[in-house]
């Protein structure tokens, strides 16, 4: 299979990681950033559009349309947000971009980054787990081929890569040892890149990939590409 994607967040840390990864997959033939500035980055694969609001994609929708799969890599901290605010940049911005790309592409398939720790039940005393598992739940209620919500635990970056944040630096040198202690909760940024991309591609047998999930369906992506 082919895969067309459209990606969110590629100046990110896991956005960046996603990208690199689709872009040297040989399955990835065409990968369209959606963002507020640019990526810098180059490639044949690659086509970009810079837009500034993501609560209204009227203006770039003729852009949108016949596209495989999405990798929804946007995301911010929760650290000194309030509630609503946070739900606005979260809750809001990712449903208003999943309701659009449903709408124009009934057939992709959506992969959304959440989180280790997410609160399917919105109901606990963590903020920002709630709202992220109203966002996954909401999203899964949209009429795509398939979603897939993938919640990484800590991620060790990608070398060579300009958008590692110092902790995950941090964690990148500490991932042997982690891998040992609490392998249920690390995993590499390509590990999610490659498992998002073989989600598109094949599939997975249940729409929560923890890390254990992403770790093994990347193996299984590697494995077919090797």
């Amino acid at each position: 299979m082919s895969i067309r994607a459209i990606l969110f967040g590629a100046t990110g840390m896991v956005g960046e990681g996603v990208l690199h990864e689709a872009l040297n997959h040989p399955a990835v033939e065409a990968v369209l950033v959606i963002g507020r500035k640019p990526c810098q980055v180059t490639h044949p694969k690659l086509k970009e559009l810079v837009h500034a609001d993501f609560l209204d994609y009227t203006a770039i929708e003729a852009h949108l349309a016949g596209y495989t799969g999405c990798f929804f890599c946007l995301g911010v901290s929760s650290i000194g947000m309030s509630e609503k605010d946070y739900i606005r940049v979260t809750y809001d911005l990712t449903m208003q971009a999943a309701r659009t790309l449903s709408r124009l592409n009934p057939s992709m398939t959506f992969c959304y980054v959440s989180g280790a720790g997410t609160d399917s039940s919105e109901r606990g005393r963590i903020m920002w787990a709630r709202v992220k598992g109203k966002t996954e739940n909401d999203l899964m209620k949209l009429p795509f081929k398939a979603v897939y919500l993938f919640r990484p635990g800590f991620i060790k970056p990608t070398k060579g890569l300009k958008n590692a944040f110092a902790a995950a630096r941090i964690v990148g040198l500490a991932y042997p040892v982690l891998r040992l202690l609490i392998p249920k909760f690390v995993s590499t940024l390509r590990d999610l890149g490659l498992a998002m991309i073989e989600a598109v591609r094949s599939g997975y047998s249940r729409p929560i990939l923890e890390c254990r999930d992403i770790v093994r369906l990347a193996r299984a992506g590697r494995e077919g590409i090797a």
